[in-house]
């Protein structure tokens, strides 16, 4: 199931360049962290029912995919291929998250339209 899930499948190729990554410990350990935080709450927030739990889940999967870009930043590490999987990555988180808001892609449901008046 979750090797059709292309968020997921980008994810996990994430976690595996990071792995190859040399950097201090510290921020190796903590990267190794964020960067299975990514796939791993991508793959908890898809086996969820509602689309709250859903995007709750994508939301942190979204802050720890920024994590990772985080620490790129501060080693200075220069990797094209790692820019576009990520940029990748996430659009897609973007996209799932936008896509489960109240059900509608533009984040406008009817219950927000609805006015004192109208109830």
């Amino acid at each position: 199931m979750l090797d059709k899930f292309d968020a997921f499948v980008v994810a996990k190729e994430l976690y595996k360049k990071c792995k190859s990554l040399k950097l201090p410990r510290n921020l190796k350990d903590q990267l190794l962290r964020a960067s299975s935080s990514v796939a791993l709450n991508l793959a908890e927030g898809s086996g969820k029912h509602t689309p709250e739990d859903q995007r709750r889940f994508y939301s942190i999967s979204f802050g720890s995919l920024r994590e990772c870009q985080a620490i790129f930043a501060i080693e200075e590490i220069d990797d094209q291929d790692l820019k576009i999987l990520t940029d990748r990555l996430g659009a897609m988180l973007f996209k799932l998250s936008r896509k489960l808001y109240d059900g509608k892609p533009n984040g406008n449901s009817d219950a927000k339209r609805r006015t004192a008046a109208d109830n």
